[in-house]
């Protein structure tokens, strides 16, 4: 449940699904009539006039304590603030203002009525598990620090048409080698994602479990697999069948992370770091499932 001394709200707008910033005055407009301090950030531009953290976040860290993030936009604004708040562990609650999304927990048509109960802290929040990738070049330095993702890690071709070489190893052990277009390291909150496109199956959100999905493969045995939430993933690059040397990219959310070439590895991981979404009492996931099949 929220709590009555929280009253400070970040708003996090996605300028293109809002022109004019309508919905997001709205929501201003409404909060500090009730008393709240609101900071705006609108595509990482700061529009409530506040000092934007030394980071550069969306006022994570320059609003401490705020009681929540709302998020204006649709699926890819909700991942790409849960990146930004990981480190804080501040809440988020979606509004949706473009397709049916899963992410999202108000629709326009009832806004007035979560942010009554999001003031009154009538809600309940919901922990959902991330990921935590890191790259590994071939020489054995690790390129990145651990980068945290709340739907997936993905591993595709990038250049000409070809087959991707891969080897999968699951705690240090070698599970499958094959051609595919990529592979699809993803949570349940990602399952509905990339996941879903590439053949992989759905996965009620709040569930703790990791999820392997090749997109493509050229091989008719090949399937999803799925681990436990304490498993450790290595995807590792091979050769072209010719002997050269092999391009990937390493992305995630959707987000490019790193280029990868024949040898290097991504290590992925649960991370230690969990995304807190606001639950109001709304269309549950399956609800919200139905409503996306039924399109």
């Amino acid at each position: 449940m929220g709590t009555e001394e929280n009253r400070h709200y970040i708003i996090m707008t996605n300028r293109p699904k809002d022109p004019g910033l309508i919905v997001t005055e709205r929501i201003r407009t409404f909060l500090e009539a009730r008393g709240a301090g609101v900071s705006v950030f609108a595509d990482n531009e700061d529009v409530s006039r506040l000092e934007l953290s030394a980071e550069g976040k969306y006022g994570a860290q320059a609003v401490p304590g705020a009681a929540c993030m709302i998020v204006l936009g649709g699926d890819g604004t909700m991942l790409k603030a849960a990146r930004e708040t990981a480190a804080s562990g501040i809440p988020l609650l979606g509004v949706n203002l473009g397709t049916v999304g899963y992410l999202s927990e108000v629709e326009v048509s009832g806004l007035d009525d979560a942010l009554e109960r999001l003031v009154r802290g009538d809600y309940t929040l919901e922990q959902r598990m991330m990921l935590s990738g890191s790259v590994l070049r071939g020489d054995g330095s690790r390129e990145t620090a651990q980068i945290d993702a709340l739907n997936d890690v993905t591993v595709t071709r990038c250049g000409p048409m070809q087959v991707v070489p891969l080897r999968i190893w699951v705690n240090g052990q070698l599970l499958s080698s094959y051609g595919a277009d990529g592979i699809v390291i993803a949570t349940p909150t990602g399952s509905t994602g990339y996941n879903l496109s590439a053949g992989g199956p759905i996965v009620e959100p709040d569930a703790s479990l990791i999820l392997l999905t090749p997109i493509c493969p050229h091989t008719l045995n090949t399937r999803c697999v799925v681990l436990c939430d304490r498993d450790e993933v290595v995807v590792e690059i091979g050769k072209k069948p010719s002997g050269g040397v092999q391009e990937v990219e390493i992305s995630l959310d959707g987000t490019l992370l790193a280029r990868l070439c024949s040898g290097d590895r991504i290590r992925v991981k649960k991370s230690e770091r969990t995304t807190s979404i606001i639950k109001l009492s709304g269309p549950g996931f399956l609800e919200r499932l139905h409503r996306k099949m039924s399109e």
